[in-house]
Formats: C-alpha cells, sequence, structure tokens
C-alpha cells in the first residue's frame, strides 16, 4: 500500500474517533423511557424539553398485609422484578439472585426490593408470607406484592415490561425475567437479566452507583 494510501486510512481512523464521544462519567446511568416534550415558557415561547418517565402512584399488600406504595420507595434506590410462588420456569433461579442483592444490601434502609406476583389468585397474602418464610427474608428489606390483577399488569406496563396470563405457559403465565433499577425519583435506571449471575453482579455495582450519588 502506498504512502497516500495509508494517510488517507489514517486521517479517517482519526475522524471515526473523534466523534466517538466519552460520556461525562462513567459513573453516570442511562434514564429509560424519556420523552421530547413540546413546553411553553412564562413568555410564550416554545422549547422542547425531555422529560423522564416515572412510575406511577401504586399500592399493594406486601406479605405482612401491610400496604406498600411509591412514597415507601420514594428517596431510595429500589429494584423490581415480577414473579408467581408456582412458576415452573425462570422465578426459582430469579429469586436465586434476587436473594443475593437481599443478602447484600439487607442493613441498609436506602435500597428496597419489590417482587410481584402476577398469580393474584393463587398468591394471597398468607401465600407470600410462606413463601417468604420459606425464603428467609424480611419485608424490611423485600416485600413479595400482590393485589388486583389489573393493577399489577398496569404497573408492569409502567416499568415497560411484560406480564400476562397464558394459559398455554408453563405454570399458566408468562412474564419478563427482567430486574428494573429505579432510582429515588421513580425513574427507570435499569434493565438486568434476572437469571444471569453477571447482569446481577453488575446491577449491584450499579445500586453502589445510585447509592453513591445522593
Amino acid at each position: 500500500m502506498n504512502t497516500l494510501n495509508w494517510t488517507l486510512l489514517l486521517c479517517a481512523a482519526l475522524f471515526f474517533s473523534s466523534c466517538m464521544l466519552e460520556p461525562e462519567s462513567k459513573n453516570e446511568l442511562p434514564f429509560y423511557g424519556s420523552e421530547t416534550e413540546l413546553k411553553t415558557d412564562a413568555e410564550g415561547n416554545e422549547y422542547f424539553d425531555t422529560v423522564y418517565k416515572q412510575i406511577n402512584r401504586f399500592a399493594f399488600y406486601n406479605q405482612d398485609s401491610a400496604i406498600v406504595t411509591e412514597q415507601d420507595v420514594a428517596g431510595k434506590v429500589y429494584v423490581v422484578d415480577f414473579f408467581f410462588t408456582t412458576c415452573p420456569t425462570i422465578c426459582p433461579k430469579m429469586k436465586k439472585q434476587m436473594f443475593r442483592i437481599y443478602e447484600r444490601f439487607s442493613n441498609n434502609p436506602q435500597v428496597i426490593l419489590l417482587s410481584h406476583t402476577i398469580d393474584t389468585k393463587h398468591d394471597s397474602v398468607p401465600v407470600l408470607r410462606e413463601f417468604a418464610q420459606q425464603m428467609g427474608i424480611s419485608s424490611k428489606t423485600w416485600h413479595l406484592l400482590t393485589g388486583e390483577m389489573d393493577a399489577v399488569y398496569g404497573i408492569a406496563d409502567d416499568y415497560l415490561i411484560s406480564a400476562s396470563e397464558d394459559p398455554t405457559a408453563p405454570g399458566g403465565y408468562i412474564h419478563s425475567g427482567a430486574f428494573v433499577l429505579m432510582d429515588g425519583n421513580h425513574h427507570i435506571r435499569g434493565y438486568y437479566d434476572g437469571v444471569q449471575e453477571a447482569d446481577v453482579d453488575q446491577l449491584m455495582l450499579d445500586i453502589e452507583t445510585l447509592l453513591n450519588a445522593k
């Protein structure tokens, strides 16, 4: 290859590398579900503003019959998933990984875990209480939640993940295996595969990132 071709290749490499900008901070986490809205300021001027999705108000019963709302996790870092106690597929693996998070942060009152059952017909408060006792977990850190079916599926939509009844699926339900990381302002900050240990390792690091940013 002659000198001219080498020079052109070098210039191209420098051009493309200059377009690959580093993030402002490697410790920053993205926001998911953001939208651009047209707004008007006090002087009547229109402008576009980025609005970060926030989870709507909610109220569910936990394994101790206590009502848990969005106020209980306000200002805290929390992780959300969806499951059902008789799930024959991914739920046991998910609960094993969620228990790792529970063990690591159970003494930190700034971290909360919310697991919503999607089988509200079977998973009553007593069933969830027994499930929690079998796992050896406390609602101080980890809430197993149940409520009206429509409310559960509605909150799954808010978190931008799937959950539905399906008589053809094993156990009669299908749902995402994702763990959703939330910040204290109810913004979605990350999605992680709840059956993959490496993903959950990263999730725990990202929890620390949000805690350190408070």
